[in-house]
């Protein structure tokens, strides 16, 4: 059995390969036609106040003619198109310098994209317009959408001319409201909507009072829709553990202090109860110095206390050992007697 021939194989490899990735993807034709015509029109504003000559140029603006200074402008400008890197724009320019010269020299046609990209090369469409043949996109080639979308293809050879509307805006043409928002100005030529207040689903206007439909959070009292307060429910919508915060049209569950048993609010001011080792001081939970009470905590000889957030340790002092009933110094301890005592570091608490 023979091999398959070469381009068979080549094919099937094609075939075998995952398609290559969006960033790695070449621009559209009409995109790689309209950044080459940008780059034109910037080098020729470069070039505009420029002497192409060399060293003597009040010679060369006497014996050159201004067809020949045109050339040399070109050049410059079709140079500086393309990076040495790009390929595919190299390749372009060389493939259509004969065309970008036709129309440098005859000057007929003032808007280069539409003779070169348009026109010439019938790779782009004019604004407004899409698909194979340029037809107008819904709404027409003047105010696409009425002017509330994007056309589908506007501009190239491609889409199907459908609009995708803006925020705000809904229809084939884009010229009615979408809920949440309500008609400020409708003509003939023009639809303009205007955002709802936040209370309204549906609306009329732009207060609470011109709903038709009050949006989820709000209810409607009397001819207005009204923020419901969550938090003020009999049964409440947090944690034993959290506090409710009222927001417009919605409500937020919020940790309580770690002092807290129990809170209506941020911070240990708005505790309900304090948890063990805290106290109510000044209307908040604050620390109790289990040390400085009347009745001492640490009872065995000695022993010295720490006091701790929320708590308090009981150690005995360097050169002591501790037993059952007391800290009893050691013999190392009675020669260092007369050094002050360290409190033990934090780490060691």
């Amino acid at each position: 059995m023979r091999p398959p021939p070469a381009a068979a194989l080549g094919l099937l490899l094609l075939l075998l390969l995952p398609p290559a990735p969006l960033a790695s993807r070449k621009p559209a034709p009409c995109q790689r036609c309209r950044t080459l015509v940008d780059k034109f029109n910037q080098g020729m504003a470069s070039t505009a106040k420029k002497n192409f000559g060399g060293g003597n140029t009040a010679w060369e603006e006497k014996t050159l003619s201004k067809y020949e200074f045109s050339e040399i402008r070109l050049l410059e400008i079709i140079e500086g198109l393309c990076e040495t890197s790009d390929f595919d724009c190299n390749q372009m320019v060389e493939q259509q310098e004969e065309h970008l010269e036709a129309w440098w020299l005859k000057k007929e046609h003032p808007d280069l994209f539409e003779w070169f990209c348009v026109q010439t090369l019938k790779v782009c469409c004019s604004p407004g317009t899409y698909g194979p043949d340029c037809q107008a996109c819904q709404g027409g080639s003047k105010r696409p959408c009425s002017g509330n979308g994007h056309c589908s293809g506007d501009g190239s050879r491609q889409g199907d001319g459908t609009c995708k509307c803006h925020p705000g805006y809904q229809g084939p043409l884009c010229i009615d409201c979408a809920n949440g928002y309500f008609s400020s100005l409708r003509n003939e030529t023009h639809s303009v909507c205007t955002v709802c207040d936040e209370s309204c689903k549906t609306c009329s206007g732009p207060s609470n009072r011109d709903c038709r439909e009050c949006e989820v959070g709000w209810v409607r009292v009397e001819d207005s829709c009204l923020d419901v307060d969550e938090c003020a429910a009999d049964t409440p919508p947090c944690a034993d553990t959290q506090y409710c915060e009222n927001l417009s049209g919605s409500f937020l569950c919020e940790e309580c202090d770690s002092t807290c048993v129990g809170c209506t609010g941020k911070g240990p001011a708005k505790c309900k109860e304090c948890v063990s080792g805290y106290s109510k001081e000044s209307g908040q939970c604050a620390d109790i110095d289990e040390c400085s009470l009347t009745e001492k905590v640490c009872t065995r000889k000695n022993e010295n206390c720490y006091n701790t957030p929320g708590s308090f340790v009981c150690v005995c002092p360097e050169g002591f050992e501790e037993t059952e009933d007391a800290c009893v110094q050691t013999a190392e301890g009675e020669v260092t007697e007369e050094t002050p005592t360290q409190p033990p570091s934090r780490e060691d608490l």
